[in-house]
Parts: C-alpha cells; structure tokens; sequence
C-alpha cells in the first residue's frame, strides 16, 4: 500500500500538458542571491537570467547583455543590455538593475549566500538605461566569465538590503524563459512560459513535485507520472535504460563531495588529527552504494585543468591512522580510542536534502565504530543547516558538496578570509596563491597556483576530499532536443519540446 499512494496522488494522464520534473524537498526560497542548494539553482535557472551564459559549446555568451566592450587596461567593462529584455511583470530590464543586483549582494547587511561572485567589482553605474560601467578592483583577462550570477529587478525592492524573508522570495519576479504560475498545496511549483520572452520557449509548463522518496522518483516516470529526473540512482540506471518510455542522457559535474573538518573546534584544529581521520576512511567503500564516479585528492574534479594528478588520496590505513593519532595525544583503550580520559565521540551534520548523504553518513558512522570511534549523525533542515553551519559554525564534522561552474572558483572555500569557509581553514602560503591565481592575467600561472593550491590544501587535510559523481538525467521520450547543462540542468531547456 506505500506505493500504491504515492503513485496515485502523483499519477496524471499520459500526455498531460507540461513537463514534471522531481526534486527530493522543494526549494525553500526563489530568490537567487541567497541560493545555497541545486533545487534552488535549477528553479532560478528557469525564471531568471544574467548578463552572460553558456552556449551550447559551454563557451560564454551574451544573455542579458548584448555587447560589451573590455577597458585597455583591463580594470573596467562597459555592457549593453539587450533592448527586448524584459522583466515577468513587462517593466524592462535596465542597467540599474544589474547596479542594483551587484549592490546588493555586496551589502554586508543582505548576507548574500552568492557574495563572493561580486567581491572583485569595484563599483557599477549606470549611464543610461542600457549602459552600465562595471569597475574591477584589480585587471580582469575575461570579466565577462564571472558575470553569470542572477539579475535582480529593482523595482521590487525598496533598498539594497534584501532580507531572506522578504515576500520576493514566494513571489519572484524574473526575466527569464518561464514565469512562477503557483506554489501549490502539494509543494509542488508551477512555472508558466514566458510569453513574451524573446526566443520561443518549446514547453508551456514546468512543474517541480516534491518526491522525498528517491526510491519512488524512477517508478513514477515509467508510470507516466514524470516527465524528467535530474539524475538517476544507480541501481535504476538498468531498469530505466532498458524501459522505452525513458532516455537516459548522461553529463558531467563540477560538483565534488567532502568530508569537512571544524578547524575553529578541537581536536580538529590539529593536523595529525584530521590527516588520521582521513586514513580511517575507506572512501571507495562509502562510493559503491551511491554510484561510480573519480575519488580525489583535493579540491577540483579530474577533468580540472587545476587539478593536481601528483597528489594521491589519503591511503585508507588504520596503522598510519593510530600512528597520527596518538601523536596528537590519543590512546586506544580496548577498541575504542580515547581522548583526554574519556571515549573518542563526534558529531556529523548533513543537510536533510543532500541526495544519498543517508547512505553516506551509515556507512561512514560504522567504518569509524569499527575503528574505534563512536560517530553521531544529524540531519538538518535549511533554516538548522544555515543556522548550524554558516552561522554558529557549530559542528565537529560536515558532509556536503561543492558545485561550480566552470570558473572552479574554490577561493571562497578555503582562503582564510572566504564566505563559504565555514570549516574555518587558514594557511597563509595558501591565501598568498589564491591572490596570485585571482589576480594573474596569465592563464598559466593561474593553472601553477592552483595547483600548488591543490597540493597543499590535500596535505592540510581540511576535509577528506571524496568524489565527482558520474551522473545521468531520465527524460520520457516525449520530451525532445534535449541538452543537460553540467551545471545547471535547466539552462538550455527553452529549447526542449514536448510530443
């Protein structure tokens, strides 16, 4: 009887008006300044747009702006916005809105979860409605590649301080391809066609189903009752590749999981100790039940031009582990380490959402019991998440993924001074190469610093660096000309059509 619910509260007749597509929890807030979770990102795809986007070749493009020209010395750019731009309510998109979106996320009163992506511009202004003048506070090679991040309409707000519990967020306004319709009593959301937006959009509707089942999400798109899954479990991947309803597209990431270590809380603030974690973790184990993918070394996925192929993971060897460990000044008492007199016991938290992080989490909490140490697991909502691990930093161990796009912009992460550097991770020779990498106009060098970036930040071990997953998107066969954005799944969907 489990199933059979489900599937009829979801169940619509095949050939419904509309692609349904699947997400574990429906995204908290639709505003794209404080997006900190891929359901968020993907709905954000659909209604908003930024100066610039991926082609189809993944090479930057004009989307928002319609030309641009970069300063000789490099230190400014002047854009101009496309003259069919306009926003969901028909007001048109103009260049104060791009000063006001940068604005914005700047204001540390706002507390954009997206601040980093603005910390390089200087200052915007306006000289018209559709000039504006983006200043840099160093020489950029190519600016226009980190003006990806979501415009915002300044007519809807009332200043640059933007409070994550401002009506915006259950009322988006956008410019993008599809318009919010409904957030609906079964925490569904339905997204319109942008009627008047200026390419032809090939499907009228979107709807995001809430399924927190992942065990349900393959069964109801062979019953007709989905139209799309973002990315297939492995253990459905023979049964839908098999099924003829359903294709099956594969894509790549630059998304990678971690194992984070509190450096602001003891004993992780010390080196032995989370290099003799790391050796405790058989990281190949914890993949096989979520799927296949590349185990790495650090911080970039293997197909990264940054990522260093002379650094290996960490063995997983429980000798070389106990070694570090009593160094830091464990004993093994029996079977359990001890720590100061008392038994070895730590907290992971992991965000309710994070796809397979349960199964994950098990396994880990009984590798480290077999080694000795008794491991808790908790998992958080949004508002605990933002609150216990951005906020409070109150943690011992974090299980999370990063997702980039193809900037692999990791200086947030771990420059001592960085936003999303919530594990509190300081090195000073690794703040200096982050610099020289942000500041090189020389692709070169910045492929060197980043890869002495990867070395050393491996050997710091602030987290067990895990994988990048190999993913599949399921898509019923009446859904054509699809591309999967790696990144953002949705950025091409305009272009989809339904049968």
């Amino acid at each position: 009887m489990r199933l059979l619910l489900p599937l009829a509260l979801l169940a619509a007749p095949a050939g419904a008006a509309g692609l349904r597509y699947a997400e574990d929890q429906a995204p908290p807030i639709l505003n794209p300044i404080f997006g900190s979770t891929m359901p968020e990102a993907r709905a954000n795809e659909l209604l908003f747009e930024s100066l610039f986007t991926d082609n189809l070749e993944l090479a930057t493009t004009p989307a928002l702006a319609e030309s641009f020209e970069v300063a000789p010395d490099r230190l400014s750019m002047t854009v101009t916005l496309r003259s069919d731009a306009n926003w969901h309510d028909d007001k048109p998109v103009t260049a104060d809105d791009v000063v006001f979106t940068i604005k914005a996320m700047q204001d540390k009163a706002t507390s954009s979860t997206e601040a980093g992506r603005v910390a390089w511009i200087a200052d915007a202004v306006a000289s018209d409605t559709r000039t504006v003048t983006i200043r840099f506070v160093r020489p950029e090679s190519r600016p226009e590649e980190k003006l990806f991040f979501k415009i915002l309409p300044r007519h809807a707000f009332t200043s640059t301080v933007v409070k994550r519990t401002d009506p915006f967020k259950n009322r988006p306004v956008g410019s993008g391809p599809y318009a919010l319709s409904s957030f609906n009593e079964d925490n569904s959301i339905t997204f319109k066609k942008n009627a008047s937006w200026r390419d032809s959009v090939g499907i009228g509707e979107m709807t995001m189903r809430e399924v927190a089942d992942k065990n349900y999400q393959a069964k109801l798109i062979l019953y007709e009752s989905l139209e799309a899954l973002v990315r297939v479990l492995p253990r459905d991947l023979a049964m839908l590749q098999n099924n003829r309803k359903v294709e099956l597209y594969p894509y790549q990431t630059n998304s990678w999981w971690y194992i984070g270590f509190n450096e602001a809380r003891a004993p992780f603030d010390k080196a032995p100790v989370r290099q003799g974690l790391a050796q405790l973790v058989d990281v190949g184990n914890l993949l096989a039940p979520v799927g296949t993918g590349d185990l790495l070394s650090g911080p970039f996925v293997k197909s990264s031009p940054y990522y260093n192929h002379d650094v290996r993971p960490p063995p997983n060897d429980a000798t070389a582990a106990g070694g570090l460990l009593a160094s830091a000044g464990w004993a093994k008492d029996g079977e359990y380490w001890t720590r100061d007199g008392h038994a070895v016991a730590m907290t992971l938290v992991a965000h309710q959402s994070l796809e397979s992080a349960q199964e994950v989490a098990v396994n880990l909490q009984s590798q480290l019991q077999t080694a000795g140490i008794k491991l808790n697991v908790e998992f958080l909502d949004d508002a605990a998440w933002k609150q216990r691990v951005w906020r409070d930093r109150d943690f011992d161990l974090v299980l999370s993924q990063w997702t980039f796009d193809r900037n692999e912009d990791i200086r947030e992460q771990f420059h001592s001074l960085g936003a999303r550097n919530f594990v509190g991770y300081r090195n000073p020779e690794v703040d200096k190469l982050l610099d020289q990498a942000r500041d090189s106009l020389d692709p070169f060098a910045r492929k060197s610093a980043l890869r002495q970036v990867h070395a050393k930040v491996a050997a710091d071990q602030p987290m067990v660096f895990l994988w990048t997953l190999d993913s599949y998107a399921a898509l019923s066969v009446r859904v054509k000309n699809v591309v999967v954005h790696p990144f953002y799944f949705f950025t091409f969907a305009p272009q989809w059509q339904m049968k």
